[in-house]
């Protein structure tokens, strides 16, 4: 897919280019979704003694969150390659926001279950809007943007876990019983969803130069038919190897993320005999690292680049990956809060900059079926969600003990990123693009507040 005119610089001051509107609006977006996606997680001790709640029950519950998400992150790339991000985008935002504030109105297991199903459909959000940023800007950038949209949309995980139980305590001050707390405080992130799935719609287009059905009308872009159709596009992705090397390795750090993102809170609360706000507030740091952290992998995914080439970005990606697995494991052994805390955040360093370098190269696999490959490698994040989710829905088993099981698996499938390899005519052809793409600005950094 040839898009013309991305940009080469990230000038996150500036709303006045389509560029930069399609930046600000994809990881805001992405954002939202998070706080919907896991707005009842913070509250899950409540819901738990509403409903009665088993541990099991509760990871089940858990599992649900994000297994849906890896159907519809395969069916959301190749709704990108054929409908365009914007409106892709708009649609999931509007149609997420139901569920969402539908999960009020579950009281049993049975019911909660399903609407933390519906739910996780919006966790698809990820994809679209590491389409779109790709679609934006150019070879130089690209780690960087991708990894800025996707960390500051993931920073949702972290508010979401600051600004629920507020929420919820708002609500019981004003004379609401526990029960009826939970249900109103996720009508919030829900009315965020519908609001901004109308903004999307108003304020960005597709591409530099236009909407899709625009550039195709133009014949700037091929018709999504035949070669260049979605099945086509899906199959030529599904064919390389590579593509399910890096399904595997972002399902060992975003995956991880998703898990944390849903048990962090309950395990402080219980690990440690805190309160609700107190848990949640601890658990909101994880997220909240997101801020810069998912940022530096793809700095780094792009400054290895400069040095290395696409080789430079798989080599980053596994040392990032090794410190990750690492850093896991040695959280899983702290006893004392402060120690944990420090930990947790050394850990979520690493992997949020995983995630940062795995979509540094994601762009640079096949061009013409990036929608399938974003779509692929996303779902394996939720994959590894759900296969890690089976840790920490067992009686038998304590959560450090599955945090501990999950760090040695993410040490060991690291080694899975040794089989993401470029020929030496792409590796030429990308870093003459990568040079073409610095223009005058060489000396300047990706990131500029003008």
């Amino acid at each position: 897919m040839d898009i013309r005119n991305k940009a080469n610089r990230i000038r996150l001051l500036n709303f006045s280019t389509p560029q930069m509107r399609a930046f600000h609006l994809s990881w805001f977006a992405f954002h939202i979704c998070f706080f919907g996606w896991f707005g009842i997680a913070p509250l899950m001790a409540v819901v738990r003694e509403d409903l009665a709640l088993t541990q099991t029950q509760i990871g089940n519950t858990i599992i649900a969150s994000v297994a849906i998400t890896v159907i519809v992150r395969l069916l959301i790339g190749l709704l990108c390659d054929r409908l365009g991000p914007r409106k892709t985008y708009t649609g999931l935002l509007v149609l997420g926001s139901i569920p969402v504030m539908g999960i009020g109105f579950a009281n049993s297991f049975e019911t909660f279950l399903l609407a933390r199903l519906a739910i996780g459909a919006i966790g698809a959000s990820f994809v679209i809007t590491q389409y779109h940023t790709t679609m934006m800007f150019a070879p130089n950038v690209v780690g960087t943007a991708n990894a800025t949209s996707a960390g500051w949309g993931n920073l949702g995980g972290g508010t979401t876990q600051i600004l629920m139980p507020l929420i919820f305590s708002g609500l019981l001050m004003l004379g609401v019983n526990e029960a009826l707390g939970w249900r109103l405080a996720m009508v919030v992130p829900g009315v965020v969803l519908l609001i901004t799935g109308i903004g999307y719609w108003l304020f960005t287009q597709d591409a530099p130069d236009g909407n899709f059905s625009d550039l195709r009308a133009r014949g700037e872009l091929p018709e999504a038919t035949g070669e260049n159709g979605a099945m086509q596009s899906f199959l030529a992705a599904a064919k390389d190897i590579r593509v399910w090397a890096l399904f595997i390795v972002y399902g060992l750090c975003f995956g991880v993320e998703l898990t944390i993102n849903n048990i962090a809170a309950i395990y402080f609360f219980d690990q440690f005999n805190l309160s609700l706000a107190t848990a949640g507030l601890i658990a909101g740091l994880f997220g909240l690292m997101n801020i810069f952290a998912r940022t530096l992998g793809g700095v780094f995914s792009d400054m290895f680049a400069k040095q290395g080439g696409l080789k430079g970005r798989v080599r980053w990606l596994f040392i990032a990956l090794i410190c990750e697995g690492v850093a896991l494991i040695a959280f899983s052994q702290m006893h004392i809060m402060s120690l944990a805390i420090g930990i947790m955040l050394v850990f979520s360093l690493f992997v949020q900059m995983a995630e940062g370098a795995t979509f540094g190269v994601v762009p640079f696999i096949n061009k013409k079926a990036l929608g399938a490959v974003a779509g692929i490698v996303g779902a394996g994040g939720n994959v590894g969600a759900v296969s890690a989710a089976f840790l920490f829905r067992s009686e038998s088993l304590s959560y450090q003990q599955g945090l501990f099981y999950l760090g040695l698996t993410v040490l060991v499938l690291a080694s899975c990123v040794l089989v993401v390899r470029f020929s030496d005519a792409t590796e030429a052809q990308e870093a003459s693009a990568y040079r073409n793409a610095m223009g005058d600005d060489t000396n300047a950094g990706a990131l500029s507040l003008r």
